[in-house]
């Protein structure tokens, strides 16, 4: 019986030294990352928190209760008690538990106040999720982008060996400076979404027709990824998020480039207008932009997916009149999953998909879409509503 009572306060003591070894958790692969921020390490505390006292818990439920089953066993002669309806334990058993609620409380609360603290932030970013693409717009900076899937159809079909950060990677990452609060606020064009980085713990909704708010602090710098945590859509798995952390300098002259560059964009898009491109130009560009932002739909093939995503190839779209097409392509079709992506793209860009759609998979219509058509289309829709 002492070697029974032995070997179980052994394996009690083992098993404390476990549970409050922090060092063990912190390397595992199984606990929750530690981050890079101030509010990703009070949320790692309060997790390994509310986990100690968890395993607390149990220690001393299943000690207690090991314990009577070997002490008070038949074969030694035990007799069960006979007794009923104990204030002093009902109130014992009543009162431990609001204590442990109230202990677990506390820093929970202050942890969530802390996280809700969009206050006194050095720069803001919108966020706005779409199936199935982030776009970034940093206020007063006249900087934005869409962020798309890098990872090639190849890997994701299993023709190519994937890659080490695959349905990981993107285009164009997010970009951070350190030492500043970033406040994002966020919202979505089409279904709900979640923004999630595990190394930040931010993790939030972006709804349509809402804004919601979130901030961090990056103590380090380096690239850290997440996903969008929202099953929303078929292609919720191609929806990645990126962010590259800089310094605070790096990021400054980061800053200055992403302004020249999208004013040389500018320029360029509007020099468009007056130039003309041959077929396979426009197809070869075409080409590029549907398998990057078409084919998650519509598929490589221009097939579409039967009862979800109609076909192009073959289509009454791709085949019909030219301003249906670039109608669809320009506003989209509201109540479905067809963006409008008159702000996505340039018109130089939607020349080139358009003109790729109706030549492409034996649709070969002949039509050559260039720039200016795509301008005088849209010119002359908004003198229609207009009038």
């Amino acid at each position: 019986m002492k070697r029974s009572r032995t070997t179980l306060v052994l394996l009690m003591e083992l098993a404390v030294v476990l549970f409050w070894s922090s060092a063990v958790w912190a390397e595992s692969d199984y606990n929750m990352t530690q981050g890079v921020t101030e509010i990703s390490g009070k949320v790692y505390d309060l997790h390994m928190l509310i986990f100690y006292i968890c395993c607390a818990i149990a220690l001393i439920v299943f000690g207690v209760m090991f314990y009577s089953i070997i002490h008070h066993r038949k074969s030694k002669g035990a007799v069960a008690a006979h007794f009923h309806e104990s204030t002093k334990v009902e109130i014992i058993w009543t009162i431990i538990p609001i204590l442990i609620l109230i202990a677990m409380a506390i820093p929970a609360t202050k942890t969530l106040i802390a996280m809700e603290d969009t206050s006194q932030s050095d720069l803001t970013i919108k966020i706005t999720g779409s199936q199935w693409k982030w776009h970034y717009s940093y206020f007063g900076e006249d900087v934005e982008f869409f962020s798309l899937l890098a990872t090639s159809d190849k890997q994701i079909e299993g023709i190519e060996e994937k890659g080490a950060h695959y349905l990981l990677e993107v285009d164009k990452p997010l970009v951070l400076p350190i030492n500043r609060k970033v406040r994002f606020l966020m919202t979505s064009d089409d279904v709900i979404h979640s923004w999630w980085v595990p190394a930040f713990a931010v993790k939030k909704d972006t709804v349509p027709g809402f804004i919601n708010e979130a901030w961090t602090k990056i103590d380090e710098p380096g690239v850290y990824r997440g996903q969008c945590a929202e099953l929303c859509g078929r292609a919720h798995g191609f929806m990645p998020i990126v962010v590259q952390a800089m310094e605070e300098g790096d990021f400054d002259a980061w800053l200055v480039k992403q302004k020249e560059e999208a004013a040389i964009a500018k320029q360029q898009a509007q020099e468009a207008l007056g130039s003309s491109l041959t077929m396979d130009e426009l197809y070869a560009e075409g080409e590029t932009i549907y398998n990057a932002r078409c084919a998650v739909c519509h598929q490589i093939n221009g097939e579409g997916i039967t009862g979800a995503f109609p076909a192009i190839k073959g289509s009454a779209i791709a085949l019909g009149d030219l301003s249906t097409h670039l109608d669809a392509i320009v506003y989209g079709r509201p109540g479905t999953a067809m963006q409008a992506f008159d702000a996505q793209l340039s018109e130089k860009e939607i020349a080139a998909v358009v003109t790729y759609q109706r030549n492409a998979w034996g649709n070969d219509t002949g039509d050559v879409v260039q720039a200016s058509d795509v301008n005088a289309f849209k010119a002359q829709k908004n003198a229609k509503e207009e009038q």
